[in-house]
């Protein structure tokens, strides 16, 4: 029997127990256990953790960790609390996650392209006006994020009839995508795009990369999906450039504080659509199967799985 792996999250008791009872069914060679029931010695031998949203006064406690590895996509927390510590952060990198997510990308921009949001409107005022059609080879799309992510929601707009153009920092080469980088690049993308999706990750490089001078190279009338971090955007901004016209319309599944507090702006602005941090959950099954197999490969060959580049941010 291998060294414990402690479970250390902040998720509802249930929650706790369905990820540990899944993974210890997927690793029946190794014992996973909440972090509240370590012993002090257990605490001391464990070289790898399983995290979910956790404590770094619990993972602290733990001085001889190697590797944690997340169940969740998203490590900007991870990085801002750990970043000086001393153990690898990987992170959840899941197919089915990328197909969720693609999905999401093509159902919010079809509700855009298609004038969702003015027929919501006109109900409420019941009226009865046919809007034009429009087809999508005529709509850019502009995926800001050409990671995992990215790529597989830029191929399936593409197969939706959308012209996809995709911006990175650094070039990418993705059939049917017509690709940019740089700050050239990014410019480009803003101000030749209908509709803009954000999959970037937060990092130093990119909060507040979308504030009141990228609105203003917009096409006026441009619409707006964040489904990637809140602190990418500057709110007030935003609200500027909705209030003026600027932008149109913005699908937002991401905020600086999540839940949205009652009082934010943005749940009684008619130009926005909130939604509840839904575009890509993690898939239980398929993330259990990616944990349970980084783990074991671990143990057989001594190789980490693919790690966060700290200083990037992903």
């Amino acid at each position: 029997m291998e060294a414990v792996i402690p479970f250390v999250g902040q998720v509802s008791a249930e929650d706790e127990k369905n990820w540990i009872d899944a993974l210890s069914g997927a690793l029946p060679n190794e014992q996973i256990i909440p972090f509240a029931d370590l012993s002090e010695s257990q605490r001391t031998s464990s070289t790898i953790a399983i995290v979910a949203n956790p404590s770094p006064e619990d993972l602290a406690k733990l001085p001889n960790l190697v590797w944690i590895q997340s169940v969740w996509a998203g490590v900007e927390r991870l990085l801002g609390e750990l970043r000086d510590r001393p153990f690898e952060i990987v992170r959840m990198v899941d197919p089915e996650m990328s197909r969720t997510m693609a999905e999401a990308v093509l159902s919010w921009t079809l509700y855009l392209h298609r004038d969702m949001p003015a027929y919501a409107k006109q109900q409420r005022e019941r009226k009865w006006v046919e809007l034009p059609y429009t087809k999508p080879s005529q709509k850019t799309v502009g995926i800001l994020g050409l990671g995992k992510l990215g790529k597989v929601a830029g191929r399936k707009l593409a197969e939706a009839g959308f012209n996809v153009m995709g911006w990175s920092r650094r070039p990418e080469d993705i059939q049917n995508i017509n690709t940019k980088s740089g700050d050239d690049g990014l410019k480009q993308v803003i101000s030749q795009s209908d509709i803009i999706v954000l999959l970037l990750p937060l990092s130093d490089t990119t909060r507040g990369l979308l504030n009141k001078n990228v609105f203003d190279q917009m096409r006026i009338g441009t619409s707006l999906i964040n489904f990637s971090r809140g602190p990418i955007i500057d709110d007030d901004d935003l609200i500027e450039a909705l209030d003026t016209g600027r932008i149109d319309h913005a699908v937002l599944d991401v905020f600086h504080q999540e839940p949205l507090p009652q009082d934010n702006p943005f749940w009684g602005h008619e130009r926005v659509t909130v939604l509840p941090h839904i575009s890509a959950p993690t898939d239980f099954d398929t993330a259990t199967k990616i944990v349970s197999k980084n783990i074991s490969r671990y143990r057989k060959i001594g190789i980490l799985p693919m790690t966060v580049d700290k200083e990037r941010g992903y």
